[in-house]
């Protein structure tokens, strides 16, 4: 997914209908893109192009990573 994906604008989080933000890949981690929502600490994968939002496919994130989570942040 690109960041000026036109998807992106319409994307809600399932629990708080709130907007996401996409996340780039950590390089070097077996973990690819996702959408998070900082507001809930939730983070949504993005597999094979599709974002999984059901709110049973969100993880919830630690404090900790929820500061790394804001910096990987796509502006």
């Amino acid at each position: 997914m690109k960041p000026d994906d036109p998807l992106l604008r319409i994307l809600a989080c399932p629990l708080d209908k709130g907007p996401l933000h996409l996340l780039a890949p950590e390089a070097g981690s077996a973990e690819g893109e996702s959408l998070y929502n900082p507001r809930l600490h939730r983070r949504y994968p993005i597999v094979d192009g599709i974002p999984q939002l059901l709110p049973s496919s969100g993880v919830q994130v630690t404090e900790d990573e929820h500061e790394k989570l804001l910096k990987r942040m796509v502006p």
